[in-house]
């Protein structure tokens, strides 16, 4: 008894399992996680330095480079590129995306710290950050408020941020654009020259004065008392009464020479909401939760909080992830309710009975693939949607093919039991191979390289786990059912329907068909050249990775001129921000100054503070197509007319992050060549067609001042060594000197510095004096000559090697594979010193990194499906004959994506390769029957034309539903998923209709060939058997 008599007679346990199945995958759906986009690890980590007061050159020597030189020796790194600049620097290493990322991240953490001495004493924070696609915020909350103080501000929103992380799917939750509090101890330097006492002194004070350490504890008879002897400051008049010296009998306290009061650090990054002054709280989720369910409990929580929040202080909610999920997932339920509609009404031929049994095999497989789904751990994101979208039009086929073959051995008068047994006991190798051919062509997919292979495994393993399932169900529940509801007394040839599309085929397929088997070889040699002819279209079309995003946010970036100072950067973000405020459709503008807004998109990720640097996030009401595309070349043509400053409006992309479509790099040892070589590859870029927002980070140097310290000087004056750069650092920066912990728990910085409004003027140099030995006050200016320098502005290396990245964005329909292309062959001609180099970037790398790792896919992906098909017919030819389909199907892709105006993007390449799986499942269905034909006796040529003629229904129909399911994609799947669906598409349409004929002319000749032989060769072994 086989696999689908089984099912047949035991009909009761059928029902059972399948009924299981349901209910497993009901119950999968209502747990998956939701998701825009699928979450996978990155082997990504990033180490962001800080340290105030440092140029670029500095941070690179001091600090960049040592850490790239230790993180070069580490297994498995791939990259390593840092970026320095004014006061930090932030180091990135991307590892072997095959192996584990969170060792990564612990080998990088021990590592590095443990050369920390080695490192400035000074850095104000070394910060290590493992990459995640789940850093995307799930929730950003504003607190508004024109008047509240900093504190309070900053009391509220690490309330809220502590209640959001009390939620166990909630990886992280920060509070950003806040002025740090401090207790800020301002130091009186008329005061302290006449006293004739260092500031360090006070800092050395404080340091010693709340040194929080644990002092021990005593006993007394049977009680243990732990001992207190100070610690953490808990009062400002503690700090204030702290003894600096005594003299005469009289204390000279810290409040005598300085001013003790709650203030702020210095101001590095200031961020508003539409405009008002405000600070952010973010959440996160952990990787497998569900994003809506999180933010459902966080606005809850956020209720509660709302309850003791002062009146002059305002939240709003700044964004919201699950907006986007449930838009995506609306739009592609949409795509899903309509293939399957088509699928239906595709269905009809078959008759209501039929088609209503070939339909059980939607729910069954798409439950099944939701199990697989679910047990993997992918989330229910929009890939694995239109996963299930592809797979609709796929699944049904072995169904149709199946029920079609039992309603024909129905037809011959067999009793339904029977022909529900022997039509797919006929059919059911035919099914398996061609099932087989195409999961296997998908198979290889699963391991395509770096982030692109991640981002496309969830859509792929959907498409996988969906048509296998629908393979075991055409063969148990499909013939079961219909041993049950077929009728037996059904016209011999079929309803209606069925009837005029059997006239059709007989009207013109036939004589086609028969034609071209008069002249196999002119058929055969005409469709080759047609198909390879149409590889010339590839040039033509260009490759592509992946499209925007079309999302319904998107950024704003501000680059002021180097040197430009935080007050001015905002002043240009907020008239950015007035432009977006004109435009209807945008309801929420974030605007940061100081450094990027926090992750909203799953490749997207913060940079360093700069005061040179700002970004507006703008959240619409909804994407409008074309209709949000004209506002966005509106707004880019305003924002170009913004002087001191790049402002660009940047859509979000999918894919791996990128700097710019378009990014030359210039490598070399030298600052001063880099610099003016930069500037003639940027010449370049600007001269190219299709190029805008041309960016060279180093076209201009930024002023720096240098204070040009006399050490001999300071030497005859007895100041030691070392002492002027400690006060400069002191009075500017401020340094650390002591914790204050408030009666929640909470702990301050103590500082001293100098009287800070903000930022420290230029003035705050004439204050600032420097002891001698004895005592006596120094002014700077007698020990210094202060100069202005120029410095390099920003420093990159990649690979240990010094590099400048020239980017640039493309405009509206311009490829960036052509641009590059140009810019490259103009590029090449110019004459470079020796040492220095000019190398390609963006996404022209990342498509040649991507597509490198589709030559192995595919390679491996023929020779299995080869495989199948030699193992299936036991002969080579007959496998060449139904690989012999490819080409056919290839050309109709690519003609599809030319009148389309598509390129050849990621997912459209993937559409070849699914194309050739399922070009090869339609051919198997003819050759395998044309042999079963000849095995009954019936002669070659009648053999292909009834083999041609009774496949060719199951063959079309299969690949109209196909073409059903797929439209709705290729109609509104948008730039990401409707090149895939119209390579599909087009691919069916002329491998259905051409392989029709090409597949017989061709078996013709190939097994024609073979018997031909063997009648030439067998009188030549009877006469050698007679000798």
């Amino acid at each position: 008894m086989n696999f689908t008599e089984f099912a047949i007679r035991r009909w009761q346990l059928t029902l059972v399992m399948f009924s299981l199945l349901i209910a497993l995958g009901y119950s999968a759906f209502t747990s998956i996680p939701r998701a825009v986009d699928p979450h996978f690890p990155l082997p990504v980590v990033v180490i962001t330095a800080i340290q105030p007061g440092a140029d670029a050159e500095e941070m690179e020597q001091t600090v960049a480079k040592p850490i790239e030189e230790l993180m070069q020796g580490l297994e498995d790194v791939k990259e390593i590129v840092s970026t320095s600049n004014d006061s930090s620097s932030v180091i990135r290493a991307e590892f072997d995306w095959s192996g584990d990322p969170d060792r990564y991240f612990n080998d990088t953490v021990r590592e590095v710290t443990a050369i920390r001495s080695r490192l400035p004493a000074d850095l104000a924070r070394l910060d290590f950050k493992k990459m995640r696609t789940t850093n995307a915020s799930v929730l950003q909350i504003a607190l508004v408020s024109e008047n509240a103080s900093w504190r309070r501000m900053e009391k509220y929103g690490r309330d809220i941020s502590e209640a959001f992380s009390r939620y166990a799917a909630v990886r992280e939750s920060e509070v950003h654009g806040l002025s740090q509090p401090e207790v800020t101890v301002a130091i009186k330097p008329e005061r302290l020259a006449e006293l004739r006492l260092p500031a360090s002194s006070i800092a050395d004070a404080l340091k010693l004065g709340g040194a929080d350490v644990s002092s021990g504890a005593v006993v007394s008879g049977t009680r243990r008392f732990n001992v207190e002897a100070g610690g953490a400051f808990k009062s400002l008049d503690t700090i204030r009464n702290l003894p600096l010296r005594s003299s005469d009998g009289t204390i000279l306290r810290i409040g005598d020479v300085a001013t003790v009061f709650w203030g702020a650090e210095e101001t590095r990054t200031r961020v508003y909401h539409n405009g008002k002054r405000a600070i952010w709280i973010t959440a996160n989720q952990k990787a497998g939760t569900d994003a809506t369910k999180l933010r459902n409990a966080l606005i809850e929580e956020l209720e509660i909080q709302k309850k003791v929040l002062p009146p002059d202080i305002e939240v709003v909610l700044q964004f919201d992830q699950s907006r986007d999920i449930a838009k995506r997932l609306a739009e592609l339920a949409r795509d899903f309710s309509l293939a399957l509609f088509l699928v239906m009404f595709t269905l009809l031929p078959l008759g209501w009975r039929a088609a209503v049994i070939v339909m059980v095999s939607i729910p069954l497989s798409l439950a099944s693939g939701l199990v697989a789904v679910y047990a993997f751990g992918f989330n229910l994101s929009q890939l694995v949607v239109a996963g299930f979208i592809l797979s609709l039009g796929l699944l049904v086929d072995d169904s149709i093919v199946v029920i079609e073959n039992v309603s024909r051995h129905l037809r011959m008068g067999k009793d339904r039991t029977m022909a529900a047994i022997e039509g797919t006991k006929e059919i059911s190798l035919a099914v398996l191979g061609s099932t087989g051919v195409l999961v296997f062509a998908f198979v290889p997919m699963l391991f395509l390289p770096e982030g692109a292979g991640k981002f496309t495994m969830s859509f792929i393993g959907t498409i996988i786990f969906t048509v296998t399932a629908s393979l075991v169900i055409s063969l148990t529940i499909i013939p079961f059912l219909a041993s049950r509801l077929l009728k037996r007394d059904g016209d011999e040839h079929g309803n209606a329907m069925l009837r005029w599309l059997m006239e059709k085929i007989d009207r013109f397929y036939r004589p086609l068909l028969h034609k071209a088997l008069e002249n196999p070889r002119r058929t055969v040699w005409g469709a080759l050249a047609l198909t390879i002819g149409a590889f010339a279209l590839v040039p033509v079309l260009g490759f592509s990775l992946f499209p925007n995003a079309d999302s319904s946010y998107f950024r704003v970036t501000v680059q002021a001129e180097q040197g430009t100072s935080l007050e001015e950067t905002g002043r240009i973000v907020r008239k950015a921000s007035e432009i977006l405020a004109k435009e209807p459709s945008i309801e929420v503008r974030a605007e940061n100054v100081g450094r990027k807004n926090p992750s909203v998109f799953y490749n997207s990720f913060e940079t360093a503070e700069t005061t040179t640097i700002g970004e507006i996030l703008a959240v619409m009401d909804r994407w409008r197509g074309q209709e949000s595309m004209e506002m966005v070349d509106r707004l880019r043509k305003q924002f170009d007319q913004i002087s001191g400053a790049r402002v660009k409006l940047v859509l979000f992309q999918n894919g791996a992050p990128i700097n710019a479509p378009v990014e030359f790099r210039v490598v070399g040892p030298d600052l001063k060549v880099l610099k003016e070589l930069a500037g003639r590859v940027q010449a370049v870029l600007h001269d190219i067609p299709g190029t805008r927002d041309v960016v060279n980070p180093v076209a201009t140097d930024r002023l720096d001042l240098d204070m040009q310290i006399d050490e001999g000087k300071s030497a005859l004056l007895d100041i030691p060594a070392g002492s002027p750069r400690r006060i400069i650092r002191l009075a500017l920066s401020g340094e650390r000197a002591g914790t204050f912990r408030d009666n929640e728990g909470d702990s301050y910085p103590v500082t001293v510095r100098l009287p800070l409004q903000d930022t420290q003027p230029v003035s705050a140099l004439d204050q600032i004096y420097v002891a001698t030995r004895s005592g006596a006050p120094v002014a700077l200016g007698q020990i210094t000559d202060p100069q202005l320098v120029s410095v390099a502005p920003l420093i990159t290396r990649r690979n240990l090697e010094r590099t400048v990245e020239i980017t640039a964005q493309t405009q509206a329909g311009a490829l960036p594979s052509k641009i590059t292309q140009a810019a490259k062959t103009e590029l090449d001609k110019l004459k470079l010193p020796l040492g220095y180099s000019i190398r390609v970037g963006g996404e022209a790398e990342k498509i040649n990194d991507t597509f490198s790792g589709f030559g192995p896919v595919i390679l491996i992906a023929l020779f299995i499906i080869f495989g199948i098909l030699v193992a299936e017919f036991g002969q080579f030819r007959e496998a060449l004959v139904v690989a012999g389909v490819i080409p056919l199907g290839t050309f109709g892709g690519l003609i599809a994506l030319l009148v389309t105006g598509n390129n050849l993007s990621f997912l459209a390449v993937i559409g070849f390769v699914a194309l050739i799986g399922i070009e090869i499942k339609n051919s198997i269905l003819l050759v395998d029957f044309t042999s079963q034909l000849r095995e009954r006796g019936l002669g070659l040529r009648d053999a292909i034309e009834q083999a041609g003629e009774v496949r060719f229904l199951p063959v079309l129909l299969t690949s109209v539903t196909a073409i059903g399911g797929l439209l709705p994609l290729a109609m509104f799947g948008g730039n990401l998923y409707g090149p895939l669906a119209i390579v599909l598409i087009g691919g069916l349409i002329s491998s259905t209709l051409l392989s029709r004929i090409v597949t017989p002319a061709m078996y013709l000749l190939v097994v024609r060939g073979r018997e031909e032989k063997k009648v030439a060769v067998a009188p030549e072994a009877k006469e050698a058997t007679s000798g």
